[in-house]
């Protein structure tokens, strides 16, 4: 699929709108995308309010990415033309609203509240803007490396917001390097509560459904990690897993694992 179907009938590819996501409660903004599926310009569809699916990138990243390098959209229109996923508005946008930091999802103290705003901002303004249900069950996440570990982490947070979650090659414990400063202010307690094998062994289980997908082999720790968060997973949380044999840390793999990712989000969703 070209990049949003552009010059082609919305109603048979859907189409794809490029944004700004403005956050009222946080004072945060990004650039992002929206894909459009065909069925939002049907008119038996008219009527109808659609689930949505936020999809981060990996730090820095480039929201551009979601379309040109991993093309989310055409993967998206494949399944839905095949049956496989129910019309789903697609967010595409990186995963730190406050660039050149890496906020790791974080509300930071004293500083920037990137969890606020994926928790809160940006469902409330985009089904505001769109025919986007505000249903329990309406939106999911999914994202690869850092926006991956973001996708677990605020679907763990905030269940009432986010029924459903995948993590692509994403990690389990909020990255500490010189791209996201202190993002603690010093409190153990918040450090742990962004360690999600913490939260897995210290806290009761939300009541989600979360997917962890990557490569076996390839990907440094990935594996042993993914194997150790999804043996600690207790009721009512549930876990599933996709991966490919071999691949690493890069769009290649996260290409492949698209597929299983968006067919188990539309399960968990509903509009």
């Amino acid at each position: 699929m070209d990049s949003g179907g552009r010059g082609r009938e919305p109603s048979r590819v859907g189409e794809i709108e490029e944004i700004r996501i403005p956050g009222p409660s946080t004072g945060l903004s990004t650039d992002g995308y929206v894909y459009l599926p065909p069925q939002y310009f049907q008119a038996e569809y008219a009527e109808r309010k659609f689930p949505a699916v936020i999809v981060l990138t990996g730090f820095p990243g480039d929201a551009k990415n979601l379309i040109t390098r991993l093309n989310y959209p055409g993967t998206a229109l494949q399944l839905m033309t095949g049956g496989r996923m129910q019309p789903t508005v697609l967010v595409l946008m990186r995963p730190s609203p406050a660039l050149p930091a890496d906020s790791e999802c974080e509300d930071i103290p004293g500083g920037v509240r990137s969890e606020t705003y994926f928790a809160k901002d940006v469902p409330r303004v985009l089904a505001a803007s769109y025919r986007i249900s505000t249903g329990p069950k309406a939106w999911g996440m999914v994202g690869n490396s850092t926006g991956g570990y973001c996708a677990l982490k605020l679907t763990m947070r905030h269940p009432e917001v986010f029924p459903a979650g995948v993590s692509i090659s994403g990690y389990y414990r909020a990255a500490e390097d010189v791209s996201t400063g202190d993002l603690f202010k010093g409190s153990q307690q918040r450090r742990n509560e962004a360690d999600l094998m913490w939260r897995l062994k210290s806290l009761p289980g939300p009541p989600v459904a979360v997917m962890l997908a990557g490569s076996r082999e390839g990907d440094g720790d990935y594996q042993r990690d993914t194997d150790a968060f999804e043996a600690a997973v207790r009721p009512p949380m549930t876990v599933a897993t996709a991966s490919v044999p071999t691949g690493g840390h890069n769009f290649q793999t996260w290409t492949r694992l698209l597929p299983p990712a968006l067919e188990f989000l539309s399960q968990h969703l509903a509009p």
